[in-house]
């Protein structure tokens, strides 16, 4: 075998490194139990806080050793498998930044014309049912109310003075007025992402959904939503402060050093009535901390120099060039130590702490941060704060590179030239905070007489593109407003874990059973390829840094499933090989090699599906999509390549091992078929025909389709009772709170636990609308007879997002269909094969649809929202596997019997079917016993997803049969064998 060696290799270091990375979760896993002990009273109840404080306490202490590489705990986090807010609980949140006040503020006064009104509120109205960008559809609805006018009319004023002028296109205004509110979605950004540091979760989560003006933030264990809630959507506040220079701090300093060394002496019992290191100055340390305060080294990677003298400020914070410089696993101490009434006697009435916004390198990769000190004002009030900020922008000085021009406003400059003049005379600093953190300090050159100047500092180009919008961010709001939420309880993601668990384990142990029941010694070797699979999917999600989510487990429950796929070809031509009298090492050798493009195909047209998914997905379903790609390229690998090195292996040893490929019950299972599937084409169309009629007439007869409030907007909450409750009395309650509005309750997973979804205040996103609808959901559940309720967690749709999903749904089939017709039809070279595909898998997705519908009749409502879109697109890649398979071999025959192939092209068809039958019900088989654990033993969460798997494998393999290869037939009229001709266009003559 070829390359023998290279698969070797790969698979130990893959495996190696697998483990490598799996042991980092190992360990977090134990230090958490011993925290977990550590806050477990005598009753068993844990102390969260408790055992919260215990793993901050070793955040930055080694807690684990391999190979002599000592690794803290919080490295230790950074390595390990991350876990979904699904998993592990906390909170998923999508904040839209609204466009409207910004254009508001841009208009000034012009904005109160009834005009204007009228323009925004069309435009408002037009982007609940569009994805178009809202800039331009507010021109849209200007040019319908205003057509006479220009857009500069409204827009040219002392805020826009320089850029917009009565002369100035509608074009270029909409330019403009786009990068501002670009601009605002940097703002928030840039906010947001210094506030969740004040959550204190681990790895926390946010990016810029791009294109949309849309902004995601995930909180894994937050147990506060609301004040992440307010924290969340509060404005941000600017503010300029002068900076305390290290002269007029050094009291504070060396006070606090005498008090922490009175305290180490008392401690320690050495302190007598003598010691008058409280009232007396030490000219020894006195000098040491002027040679401290004194250093201005522009090496901001060291510490100031310390000498001999041990000071007892150590472990506390250094006096470094206009702050201080404190280690960020200190911070917390030095918080406390400020905090102290003893402490808080040294600090001058007119100064305040800041820390800075952001950590800087010290030595040995540790983290340091500063901590200033701040002079207040007039009324302990800043100098200045952001509504006096006019404009900022950045801009590139060829002598001093990147740098940020401000302006401010008129009322501002007598106040700015005051500051900056001070300033520059006591060679001071002027800090600018943002939501009390110190973004900048730079150094006053001189007054500053006209309100204008530029700010510089050896930035880079994105450091002063963040200062620039910060400085904005004062001047221009840039409300943010929840489009989407979900909380998840630690309770019900313990659940999850615990569940999803179980479905793999449980999986993995059938499918290892059911191999070696039907192939024998060769099943055996399939299982060892399956396992490496398994370690090979997850250690990769670990070396990624991949999030495993629910469904994410359902993706490798699936690769598990989907993964026999190959070895099924594989051994199915062995044993057809073996059959013809072909020796055992000869068999091997071919079925791997006849099976490699049926594999090949089938993987390629599911990775299609994925990576659409990937895509256009978001959130869990994200997830799913990566572990679905990871499974992929893994089950290729290890079924075809580790799998042929193992039997290779055994085979032609000096003492070969004799490999069987069947057992007693398998030997002679489905061979010798001869049905005709081709001549009962028609009846299974009529069949096919009256069930998608019967869902249709379900759908309409139900008033549509069970949507979920990914598709419809709405909230949802899933509720534990202590007792069993009835879903029905629930609904009538809550119907009453919620002013009889749509509201659905369903039992969720247990009959006492339930499932609350309303469409109650659906357009009022505001955090007081959410108030409400939770306030309305107590009340119903409190009126109940069984009032003893805990939310475990809940979840919120806005209309315009809802209405986005459901479009990016529709793009991932419509693409995924597409995709797959272009690569069908080009690798059979025939377009008829790219229309039985397609033809086939849109039967599959509207059978899974009518089948939902049909399923309410009998009480089992499952919900179509963005896990049922995963589910769809998974069951297009799993039948289009099985339909590829046949393709593979109709190709095959076609190509061995053209005049077949030309004359008799039912034949060939309906002897394709029947050599792949066995494969067919092979990989349905395990593919349905996987699906069926998980809609057993996966959980609510999955049950919808697992139920849809379940139609599909069945309609899937059905379709292969009866619907694909027999539109081939009905759609060719030429020869299976013969490949597309390319159209060849003339030139025309004008």
């Amino acid at each position: 075998m070829k390359n023998k060696s290279l698969i070797v290799g790969l698979t130990v270091i893959v495996s190696l490194l697998s483990i490598y990375f799996l042991s980092f979760s190992l360990v977090s896993q134990s230090v958490q139990e011993d925290a977990a002990a550590y806050a477990t009273d005598k009753s068993g109840k844990v102390d969260f806080a408790k055992s919260q404080n215990y793993l901050d306490s070793i955040w930055f202490k080694p807690v684990f050793n391999f190979l002599g590489i000592e690794y803290t705990y919080k490295e230790i986090k950074e390595q390990e498998l991350q876990l979904g807010l699904d998993l592990q609980g906390g909170m998923h949140v999508v904040l839209e930044v609204s466009p409207v006040e910004i254009i508001k503020v841009m208009a000034g006064s012009k904005a109160m014309d009834p005009g204007f009104k009228e323009t925004l509120k069309r435009a408002e109205l037009a982007q609940k049912n569009s994805q178009e960008k809202f800039i331009n559809l507010f021109y849209e609805a200007f040019k319908e109310v205003n057509p006479s006018k220009n857009l500069s009319a409204y827009f040219t004023n002392s805020l826009t003075r320089g850029r917009i002028n009565f002369d100035s296109p509608d074009a270029k205004v909409i330019s403009i007025i786009d990068g501002e509110i670009n601009d605002a979605i940097d703002r928030s950004f840039n906010v947001l992402r210094s506030r969740i540091d004040q959550f204190g979760v681990i790895q926390p989560n946010i990016q810029k959904l791009q294109g949309t003006g849309r902004i995601q933030l995930e909180l894994p264990g937050i147990d506060n939503p609301k004040r992440a809630r307010k924290l969340l959507q509060s404005a941000a506040v600017l503010e300029f402060w002068n900076v305390v220079k290290n002269s007029e701090f050094e009291p504070f300093v060396v006070q606090t050093e005498k008090y922490l060394a009175a305290q180490a002496k008392l401690k320690s019992g050495k302190a007598d009535d003598t010691d008058t290191s409280l009232t007396k100055g030490d000219s020894t340390k006195s000098n040491s901390l002027e040679s401290k305060l004194s250093k201005k080294s522009a090496d901001t990677t060291k510490l100031a120099k310390k000498d001999s003298t041990k000071s007892a400020l150590d472990g506390y914070f250094y006096p470094y060039y206009n702050s201080l410089l404190v280690k960020l696993k200190d911070t917390a101490k030095v918080a406390a130590l400020i905090a102290q009434p003893e402490i808080q006697k040294f600090v001058p009435s007119n100064v305040t702490f800041s820390w800075a916004s952001k950590t800087m390198p010290g030595k040995d990769n540790e983290e340091l941060v500063l901590l200033y000190l701040l002079k207040k004002g007039a009324n302990g009030k800043p100098i200045l704060s952001g509504e006096d900020v006019r404009d900022s922008r950045i801009d590139n000085d060829p002598a001093d590179g990147w740098g940020v021009s401000l302006n401010l406003n008129t009322d501002a400059v007598r106040k700015w030239r005051m500051a900056t003049a001070s300033a520059a005379q006591d060679k001071r600093a002027i800090a600018i905070v943002l939501d009390n953190a110190v973004y900048s300090a730079p150094n006053v050159n001189g007054e500053i007489p006209n309100g204008s100047c530029r700010i510089s500092g050896g930035f880079q180009v994105e450091e002063a593109k963040d200062l620039a919008n910060i400085l904005k961010s004062g001047r221009m709001p840039a409300p943010t407003r929840i489009v989407e939420e979900a909380i998840v309880g630690p309770s019900l993601g313990q659940e999850a874990i615990n569940q999803g668990l179980i479905s793999m384990v449980i999986a993995l142990g059938l499918v290892v059973l059911f191999m070696f029941a039907y192939y024998s010694g060769g099943g055996m070797i399939a299982n060892i390829a399956l396992l490496f699979n398994v370690l090979f999917v997850v250690g990769i999600l670990v070396q990624f840094h991949s999030v495993l989510t629910l469904p994410g487990i359902a993706g490798i429950v699936l690769t598990v499933g989907m993964a026999v796929d190959a070895n099924v070809l594989i051994f199915e031509r062995i044993r057809e090989e073996l059959r013809e009298g072909t020796s055992l090492v000869r068999a091997v050798e071919l079925g791997y090699e006849k099976a490699f493009s049926s594999i090949f195909d089938s993987n390629v047209t599911t990775l299609l599906s994925a990576v659409i998914l990937f895509f256009l997905g978001s959130g869990p379903i994200k997830g799913f999509a990566i572990t679905l790609i990871i499974g992929i390229f893994c089950s290729f690998f290890t079924a075809v390549y580790i799998s042929r090195v193992i039997l290779v292996w055994f085979v032609t040893k000096k003492n070969p091992v004799t490999i069987g490929f069947h057992t007693v019950f398998s030997k002679n299972l489905f061979q010798n078929l001869n049905f005709d599937y081709i001549g009962k084409r028609k009846a299974a169309y009529a069949f096919s025909i009256s069930l998608l009629v019967l869902g249709a007439i379900s759908i309409v007869a139900q008033g549509g389709l069970n949507l979920g409030v990914d598709f419809k907007g709405g909230r949802s909450y899933i509720v534990q009772f202590a007792e069993p409750v009835s879903a029905s009395d629930l609904k009538v309650n809550l119907s009453d709170a919620f002013a009889q509005t749509g509201t659905e309750v369903k039992t969720f997973g247990s009959s006492s636990k339930v499932k609350v979804t309303t469409s109650y205040l659906i357009d009022d996103e505001s955090a007081e609308g959410d108030k409400k609808v939770e306030d309305a959901l107590s009340g119903g559940l409190s009126k109940y007879k069984n009032s003893k309720f805990e939310i475990l967690s809940s979840s919120k749709v806005g209309p315009t997002i809802a209405d986005d999903i459901k479009t990016s749904s529709y793009y991932s089939l419509f693409l995924s269909l597409i995709g797959i017709f272009i690569y069908v039809a080009f690798r059979f070279k025939n377009r008829s094969f790219g229309w039985g595909g397609v033809i086939a898998l849109l039967h599959d997705a509207l059978m899974v649809v009518a089948f939902f519908s049909i399923a309410r009749w009998f009480g089992l409502s499952y919900e179509i929202d963005q896990v049922f879109v995963a589910a769809i697109l998974t069951i297009v890649g799993y039948s289009i596997n099985d339909t590829v398979v046949t393709f593979d071999r109709v190709r095959e025959f076609s190509e061995q019997n053209p005049s077949m192939a030309e004359n008799n092209k039912a034949k060939v068809l309906n002897d394709s079917i029947n050599h792949t039958m066995s494969r067919t019900i092979m990989t349905a088989m395990t593919v349905f016993m996987v699906v069926a654990i998980l809609f057993v033993f996966g959980g609510e969460i999955l049950r919808s997803f697992s139920f849809a798997m379940l139609i599909g494998v069945i309609f899937g393999s059905y379709s292969s049969i009866f619907i694909a290869v027999p539109i081939v037939l009905d759609l060719s009229k030429k020869s299976l064998a013969d490949p597309i001709k390319p159209v060849i266009v003339e030139d025309a003559v004008a």
